[in-house]
């Protein structure tokens, strides 16, 4: 049965919500303070005063993440009460509460809950994940994200996605565009970080005939090629600041020019932004204008690595399984011991790197993956590991992969700084990355 808790210290109000509370079917829990709370699957959070301190309790507590909240206050003004909103929380009433609406809100949670234990299977032909537009995951951070996602995407505002490698930034903005009004439009993706400057600057505006070397034709750059659409610059943070501050010419006036050319040109694109680096912080490094950031992040979301979605880690795997056993006509499941391995793994590569080893662990199985198939697992493990180790008879490509991931890990997923400490390209730290997500 699911689970709903009221933290209040408020007689008066619990009096008023016991009664629709044990109405809805849910098992009930009262407490008094956010530190008694444990698992449950709804968190109705009343609190008299709330302080920095709290706010700093709620964002450690292992629940912030794992369950919905329902906020009620009193309704004066509260900059921290005002960040638990941007952190996830579903809804926040104000006194006087009217009755009829809390229990309706109630009772609509109840039926969600219900619905995700009915839909559980075992049948490996079968996923149970919730999905929005190209987004997969039930656990209750994915839901908040859903709710994000589909507010933002009514809208023409310029969206900032923040998350790391994997974690399905461009799935996020694909679905934005495909749930706005800009859907039948062109959606335009450019990877910011794989071209050198000089291409990038045309890749965005395009050239004309003679511009440069190579330049032998006319060509559109992408604020033209997704004109009245979506354009998606990932990696924004490893764009040259000189060409950040074109692009903030065209995000303010809508103008720009190709290379080599004097005529100005008019585009309306709707900018999606990503990175994998915290953008205050890229700010603070030299990696990102703050202008640009005010500009593009209108509405910046969060994506959470898959180590912090729980349950989804399972699901997600038992999904790409059951897509697995779909095209090839086999029945292979999960072993408990391989659930419990996905389930210790830290998943640096977060999605993709699941995808991958799940579809390799299809092809090593007969019947069943158990941990003989998910060995790669800890062998990554080990490998991040023993830096320090790396000696006579290591294999090369192994030491490349392990100085690789170490310096990368090292400049905190900067990749234009982790190819300069290697002295490589970055378009060939790109290429290394994708090989060591394929094996």
């Amino acid at each position: 049965m699911p689970s709903l808790t009221l933290i209040t210290r408020q007689t008066v109000l619990t009096e008023m919500l016991m009664p629709l509370i044990q109405a809805s079917g849910f098992e009930v829990c009262c407490i008094s303070n956010l530190s008694e709370l444990e698992q449950t699957d709804l968190v109705i959070y009343a609190p008299e005063t709330f302080s920095k301190e709290d706010l700093d309790d709620f964002q450690k507590h292992p629940m912030c993440d794992d369950a919905e909240w329902l906020l009620i206050s009193d309704g004066e003004p509260n900059q921290y009460l005002d960040k638990l909103m941007t952190m996830g929380v579903s809804y926040h009433f104000r006194t006087p509460l009217d009755a009829k609406h809390v229990n309706e809100v109630i009772k609509e949670f109840f039926k969600e809950f219900r619905q995700e234990q009915a839909d559980k299977s075992s049948n490996v032909m079968t996923s149970t994940l919730d999905q929005f537009g190209l987004l997969l995951g039930s656990s209750p951070v994915m839901r908040r994200l859903y709710r994000l996602v589909r507010r933002v995407s009514q809208t023409d505002a310029n969206v900032m996605i923040i998350g790391e490698s994997g974690s399905g930034k461009e799935l996020a903005a694909r679905t934005i565009h495909e749930q706005s009004l800009r859907a039948d439009q062109p959606f335009i993706a450019i990877n910011s970080a794989a071209l050198t400057p000089e291409l990038v600057e045309s890749e965005l505006f395009g050239h004309v005939k003679g511009a440069f070397t190579g330049a032998v034709s006319d060509r559109e750059g992408c604020f033209e090629q997704g004109n009245g659409g979506t354009l998606f610059l990932d990696e924004i943070t490893e764009m040259p600041l000189e060409l950040q501050s074109k692009l903030l010419r065209v995000l303010e006036s809508g103008e720009f020019r190709r290379v080599g050319s004097d005529q100005v040109k008019k585009t309306n694109v709707r900018v999606i932004a990503a990175t994998n680096r915290q953008p205050l912080l890229a700010i603070e490094d030299g990696f990102l204008r703050e202008d640009i950031y005010f500009r593009i992040a209108h509405f910046p979301i969060q994506l959470p690595p898959l180590r912090k979605r729980g349950q989804d880690i399972i699901e997600l795997a038992k999904h790409f399984l059951a897509y697995r056993n779909q095209m090839t006509g086999s029945h292979k499941v999960l072993s408990a011991d391989a659930c419990t391995m996905l389930m210790e793994y830290s998943w640096p590569g977060n999605v993709r790197e699941l995808k991958h080893c799940v579809e390799k662990a299809h092809i090593l199985a007969a019947e069943c993956i158990g941990p003989e198939e998910l060995a790669s697992l800890k062998n990554q493990g080990e490998a991040e590991l023993s830096v320090d180790k790396i000696g006579p008879g290591t294999p090369l490509k192994e030491a490349e992969r392990v100085l690789i991931l170490a310096t990368l890990e090292a400049c905190d997923g900067n990749k234009t700084q982790a190819a300069e400490q290697l002295g490589i390209s970055i378009k060939t730290l790109y290429n290394k990355l994708d090989q060591y997500e394929d094996t």
